[in-house]
């Protein structure tokens, strides 16, 4: 994490355990903030990767699901990478800025992934690098939006996966009601919204809820190479274009759109134990196998859990469970956009 949002964070008094999260009650007051007043989250479990150069388009048009021609300095994406057989190996927010495109990626696995696209290069005038010098912010809330007015003053114009910028700051508006905020290292912008008064400071294991609510999963080492992209409803997320050229798992992610119903689709699920991202699910109609997988987690309370879990459409009626013996159950909740039409 960058040193000056790590001392921002240690000087709101934020405790974190050896993991790097928040205690039970302050990760509780956090989501409070999140869900009631205006917060400003440092997301350092987010990696940036740069890809520029004169071909840098036409590179990414051949590597990922969605249209690279569709974003621009006004417009971000959503957008995955995938292995030849179509397993996700990464999903991203893809914007432009000064000439370079910027792929916002699970820090995790960002550095592999950075080396596995710069190995297609071959030839092209394209460079490929995992780029440490930007901070990547969350904000939500009405205090953050007047804030961020006083530097982005077309702010009122910009709503879902639109983008204003400065020279070294990229806005961007998030589909769930809240702003990314990309900041190059000599911006001072991030500096000056740390000392705004009304902003919560918050913690990545908080700002999670704000992503599963609009049922957005993010593929992390822990879910590589585990879903094709309509496994986990990028299509229904805008992250993939069905009319585009080829691109690696291409005619796999078509297959599944096209030839028949997914077996496999992602719900958001409440439960009441804690369970890992990549964590087994399970169920009684299929007793000899894993019937699918957590995809997202978020601690609501002592015993009150959220996530979206990846799982075999038809086994619902039997019930899915976190564990073989069918004790901790996951209840099915409502996403913001449907899925029964190419579920059922």
């Amino acid at each position: 994490m960058d040193a000056f949002w790590n001392d921002w964070l240690v000087g709101h008094g934020l405790r974190r355990d050896e993991s790097g999260e928040a205690s039970l009650e302050e990760h509780m007051a956090q989501l409070a903030a999140l869900e009631n007043g205006s917060t400003l989250a440092p997301l350092y479990n987010f990696a940036v990767i740069r890809v520029e150069g004169e071909d840098a388009q036409t590179f990414l048009q051949g590597q990922l699901s969605n249209d690279i021609r569709e974003v621009s300095e006004s417009r971000a994406q959503y957008s995955t990478y995938s292995t030849a057989k179509g397993r996700m190996l990464a999903s991203f927010l893809i914007w432009a800025h000064g000439g370079a495109y910027y792929l916002m990626t699970a820090a995790d696995i960002a550095e592999t992934v950075a080396k596995r696209l710069a190995m297609f290069v071959l030839r092209s005038k394209v460079k490929v690098m995992l780029d440490d010098s930007w901070s990547l912010l969350g904000l939500s809330g009405n205090s953050a939006r007047a804030a961020l007015q006083k530097h982005f003053p077309a702010i009122d114009q910009i709503d879902s996966l639109k983008c204003a910028g400065q020279s070294q700051a990229v806005l961007i508006a998030l589909p769930n009601g809240t702003y990314l905020l990309a900041l190059g290292s000599g911006c001072s912008v991030g500096k000056e919204l740390a000392q705004e008064e009304g902003l919560s400071p918050i913690l990545p294991a908080a700002w999670a809820l704000k992503d599963i609510q609009a049922g957005i999963a993010w593929v992390t080492r822990a879910t590589q190479e585990q879903f094709v992209a309509q496994m986990a409803n990028m299509e229904l997320i805008g992250a993939v274009n069905f009319k585009k050229g080829c691109y690696p798992g291409q005619e796999i992610v078509a297959r599944s759109q096209y030839l028949g119903k997914m077996k496999r689709r992602m719900f958001k699920v409440a439960f009441d134990s804690a369970l890992a991202v990549g964590a087994k699910l399970y169920s009684p109609q299929l007793p000899d196998q894993s019937v699918g997988m957590m995809a997202a987690v978020c601690r609501l309370g002592e015993r009150e859990f959220l996530g979206l879990a990846v799982a075999q459409s038809q086994t619902w009626d039997a019930g899915i469970f976190a564990d073989e013996s069918h004790t901790v159950a996951l209840r099915r909740l409502e996403l913001p956009y449907a899925i029964e039409s190419v579920t059922e």
